[in-house]
C-alpha cells in the first residue's frame, strides 16, 4: 500500500519541525493515541485504538526516526500489532519545504504492508480509512501549530495571512499512515 500527500503547515519550517517532533503535542493530534514512549535514540513505542470497518483493536508498534536532515526531512520507520487483528510495517519519507516567513509544505511517501484480518478488509476500505483519518490528524496539528504562534506572540495578521493548512508530523504520518490502514473514526 502507498500513501503520499502534501499538507501546508501554518508555521515556519523551524516550528513546523519542532512541533513533528514533539511527543506531547502528536499525542493530543494522533486520533486514538493512548501512549508514545521514548526509547533509546530516535526509537518510540506507541499504543493505540484504531479500527478499519469491522476490524477494531488496539495497536502496540515502536516507531523509528532514520536518515534525519534537521529541519529538513526524515524517513519514519513503523511496525505495530494488533494481535488478531493484524499488522502494519512500513516506511515513510518525510520533506519539509519553507513556504515564505508563516508556512511550510510538508511532503509524504508511506509505503506499507498489512496482514491479518486487516488485510482481509480490503484496501478500499483501507484507503477511505487512512484518509479520514489523515484530515482529523492534520486538522488537530493546525490546530495546535496555531495556537503555538499565538502563545509564541506571533502577530495575528501573520497568521491570517497564512493559508488554512492541514498538518502533519512524525506521529501524524505514523498515524495519518496507521489510519489509512486500519480507519480511525
Amino acid at each position: 500500500m502507498e500513501l503520499k500527500g502534501e499538507r501546508l503547515l501554518p508555521a515556519d519550517q523551524a516550528a513546523a519541525w519542532a512541533a513533528l517532533t514533539d511527543v506531547e503535542l502528536l499525542k493530543l493530534c494522533i486520533p486514538g493515541c493512548d501512549s508514545i514512549t521514548a526509547l533509546e535514540g530516535n526509537r518510540y513505542e506507541i499504543l493505540m485504538t484504531a479500527a478499519v470497518g469491522p476490524v477494531k483493536s488496539k495497536f502496540k508498534g515502536t516507531l523509528e526516526m532514520a536518515d534525519v536532515v534537521a529541519p529538513e526531512s526524515y524517513t519514519l520507520k513503523f511496525e505495530g500489532s494488533g494481535g488478531a487483528a493484524g499488522f502494519a510495517r512500513g516506511a515513510a519519507q518525510v520533506k519539509l519545504v519553507a513556504q515564505g516567513a508563516a508556512a511550510t509544505q510538508l511532503v509524504y511517501l508511506a509505503n506499507a504492508q498489512v496482514g491479518g484480518k486487516l488485510a482481509q478488509v480490503g484496501s478500499r476500505l483501507i484507503d477511505a480509512a487512512a484518509g479520514a483519518t489523515a484530515d482529523k490528524f492534520f486538522e488537530a496539528f493546525s490546530q495546535q501549530l496555531a495556537a503555538r504562534a499565538r502563545i509564541a506572540g506571533a502577530p495575528e495578521a501573520a497568521l491570517a495571512s497564512a493559508p488554512p493548512a492541514a498538518t502533519f508530523s512524525l506521529w501524524d504520518l505514523f498515524k495519518a499512515f496507521l489510519k489509512r490502514l486500519f480507519g480511525r473514526r
